[in-house]
């Protein structure tokens, strides 16, 4: 399948002067489709309505996090800090206007330094599971860190959501504020070859959508598959088996004893994995199903019903009813990874003394398919020189 994030440069262009362009263009143009101005992050830098506010966050062992609260004029609310690239908080109100965070996580960046099972993490260099932590490309074989038994799960245990990014605030302009980050993945980390110079936009716009932009280089070919590990709760109870979930899917990809894509893409018709249209999570998660075991629950990937290759389109909506919460997914990637919690188990204590216990939370999370560098008829996640890796994801909240 042609892969249209990925454009070539013009081939005119020698080398040296390719990166000079790119350094040149992100220093004006890096605030992606916002317009607006970017400025270098400081901590001191005070808060004021509808726009960036900036303060600590406290010690990683890379240096000083800091934490980003983006405002819009609905007083909706994202948090986001430069340690992992990680989502910490969105507030936005229910069906009687009470404000409500929506995602699980920590009070504070020693939290996300412990162990946790990524919450609202910036995921790379490869998003999802890769069978055997090995693939090859261009016949050379590139060993992975494993840290899912044999395979590498979410760019390893060292991947993007432990690793410290330079940031610069987005400043409001044409109702949209946010923060954008960057950094250099060096060649080798975690197994990966080449040198990933990676930046995601975290944009919140006054439609209530949080909009977030991936973009990378390369100076050798590589593989990427970039996403946000955000768990969600929308609704006033402890576990998600009430939400309704739409995905438009035909198709999803059954997965072996480790969760690793068998190459078949199987149709949903008549299985539990069928939300074509909206459908309450609790009511078919516990049917005898060979998949529902092997996930302990869902926790497969989903082959979006695309009009256009690759262009921002509504894939899937997230309703509870207890709270009136609503949440639209649109994406321009061709997978959605629907996972419902399984293995929260209870042993992590959160923001405001909650304890994370099984189904708690949600992920949706937009993807290239799992284990493609070892499935040739998958989507590629190839990215070479020459070539800039693109992809968008907005959640979009309202009510009912």
């Amino acid at each position: 399948m042609k892969d249209s994030r990925f454009a070539p440069l013009n081939d005119w262009l020698a080398p040296g002067a390719v990166l000079f362009l790119f350094v040149l263009l992100f220093s004006f143009t890096s605030c992606g489709t916002s317009g607006s101005e970017e400025a270098p992050a400081t901590a001191e830098e005070s808060s004021t309505a509808d726009t960036v506010q900036v303060r600590s966050y406290g010690e990683t062992p890379d240096g000083s996090a800091t934490l980003f609260t983006l405002r819009n004029v609905n007083g909706m609310e994202v948090d986001v800090t430069n340690y992992g690239g990680i989502i910490t908080a969105i507030r936005v109100p229910d069906n009687r206007g009470a404000m409500g965070d929506v995602v699980l996580g920590f009070a504070d960046v020693k939290g996300y330094l412990g162990e946790h099972p990524y919450f609202g993490a910036l995921i790379g260099r490869y998003g999802n599971r890769i069978g055997g932590g090995v693939f090859t490309l261009d016949g050379t074989t590139y060993e992975l860190d494993r840290n899912d038994g044999d395979n590498a799960l979410h760019g390893g245990p060292k991947g993007f959501h432990r690793q410290l990014y330079e940031a610069k605030t987005i400043n409001p302009e044409a109702g949209v504020r946010g923060v954008s980050l960057r950094r250099v993945s060096p060649d080798g980390e975690e197994g990966y070859p080449g040198n990933l110079d990676h930046t995601v936009r975290y944009l919140l716009t006054d439609e209530n959508e949080l909009r977030i932009e991936y973009e990378a280089t390369t100076d050798a070919p590589t593989v990427v598959n970039l996403t946000n590990h955000a768990y969600f709760n929308l609704g006033n109870q402890p576990t998600i088996l009430e939400h309704e979930l739409m995905i438009e899917a035909e198709r999803f990809t059954p997965v072996d004893e480790g969760l690793i894509p068998t190459g078949e893409l199987k149709n949903v018709a008549g299985t539990p994995f069928d939300f074509r249209e909206p459908h309450a999570i609790g009511a078919r998660i516990g049917e005898e199903n060979e998949q529902l075991e092997l996930g302990l629950g869902y926790d497969h990937n989903f082959v979006l019903d695309r009009k256009t290759d690759y262009a921002l389109e509504r894939v899937a909506t997230l309703y509870a009813p207890s709270s009136g919460r609503f949440m639209e997914v649109l994406t321009t990637e061709p997978g959605l990874q629907f996972y419902s919690g399984n293995f929260l188990d209870g042993s992590l204590t959160g923001k405001d003394g909650k304890s994370y216990e099984k189904r708690s939370a949600l992920c949706l999370e937009t993807q290239h398919w799992p284990d493609s560098p070892n499935q040739p008829d998958f989507p590629s996640t190839e990215l070479r020189p020459g070539e800039t890796y693109r992809s968008t994801t907005v959640y979009r909240f309202s009510v009912r």
